[in-house]
């Protein structure tokens, strides 16, 4: 069977970051996944999943009320717990998104209240969530973003 293109990156090279992922073209649409990596792979610990999943809800919430509202197809974690994939409708460069992933951030982190969604009725496991845990990955996260190099907007070799 023929590798997919994620395992084709080198993992041990792979720093936090915010890097292309891949561009398909569907129905002469195109479609930017983004690899936030919000954990350096293989070097640090996974991220909780409950922390995870309130990101998850988190991210989505704001990036579906966000000016970007309208190409949001996809926000979600990678099953290896070290970030998220960001799916959006057009071609983009890694760095055409970092002020809406900084603003994306910088409300996560700033969160106050309920996480939108954390109820029986609208989530399948919505007491497995951890605000405070998202909080701190987003809070280190951002601070990568605020002062993101290019090496870390490419995907290494």
């Amino acid at each position: 069977m023929k590798k997919i293109p994620s395992f084709e990156i080198n993992h041990l090279n792979l720093k936090k970051g915010c890097y292309i992922s891949r561009v398909d073209e569907i129905n002469k649409t195109r479609i930017t996944t983004f690899d936030l990596r919000m954990t350096d792979p293989n070097d640090e610990p996974v991220m909780e999943t409950s922390a995870i999943h309130a990101i998850e809800h988190l991210g989505a919430t704001y990036l579906r009320n966000s000016s970007h509202a309208d190409q949001v197809i996809y926000f979600g974690p990678m099953g290896c717990r070290t970030g998220f994939y960001l799916l959006l409708e057009g071609k983009y460069k890694a760095k055409d998104i970092l002020p809406l992933l900084l603003e994306m951030f910088d409300f996560i982190v700033n969160y106050q209240g309920d996480i939108p969604g954390a109820s029986p009725r609208d989530c399948g496991n919505y007491q497995d969530m951890n605000l405070d845990m998202a909080k701190y990955y987003s809070r280190i996260y951002l601070q990568v973003l605020k002062n993101i190099s290019q090496d870390r907007l490419v995907y290494p070799k």
